[in-house]
């Protein structure tokens, strides 16, 4: 099964929950055009306990597995939980928005989509890939940066330059998105 159905069983449990969210990761690469093999979904989202209680109810226990109480420590440390799809065998995880500046703008930026037949919301392509260069700082992962130079190569013609050059300099990303673009092939 594909992130398509793991994407159309989920997104509309987030709508119900009054839960913001967007769409990042490899899942939102495959939407820029960088279709990558993976058996997970990474979904940014800005939720109280409320919305995290009301999620949880509506996640039926004989299709997925989700613990309220992973869900509030998440919250409380910024940091992510994981509902697993025990229908698809999908592992869904839910990384809470974090307070710095980039990643408040990104998440303002998050973009309206339909991808695949599915209402959703998506990481700008601008902020997927200063995301892939934060995450190849922090971890020094070539990969991300291989990511990041393919979705600049597939849409740098449509993606705000002046936008990611502000963000590259503010994190600190400039070692990364020089080796990005010399992959990228397009300067």
């Amino acid at each position: 099964m594909s992130f398509v159905e793991v994407l159309r069983r989920i997104a509309p449990k987030l709508e119900q929950s009054h839960i913001p969210y967007m769409v990042t990761g490899s899942t939102a690469a495959s939407y820029y055009g960088h279709v990558r093999a993976t058996q997970d979904l990474d979904i940014v989202i800005s939720a109280g306990p409320d919305e995290l209680k009301a999620l949880i109810h509506l996640l039926p226990e004989e299709e997925y597995y989700a613990q309220l109480q992973d869900a509030l420590d998440a919250r409380r440390h910024l940091s992510m939980f994981n509902v697993l799809d025990t229908t698809t065998g999908w592992k869904i995880d839910l990384i809470f928005r974090k307070g710095a500046p980039f990643h408040m703008e990104a998440f303002r930026r998050r973009k309206p989509v339909t991808f695949e037949g599915i209402p959703s919301f998506v990481i700008s392509g601008e902020d997927l890939i200063l995301s892939k260069l934060e995450w190849s700082k922090m971890g020094e992962s070539e990969r991300q940066v291989k990511d990041a130079a393919i979705v600049w190569q597939k849409r740098s013609r449509e993606l705000d330059r002046t936008y990611v050059d502000h963000w590259v300099h503010e994190l600190e990303l400039t070692e990364q998105w020089d080796r990005a673009r010399t992959l990228a092939g397009l300067e």
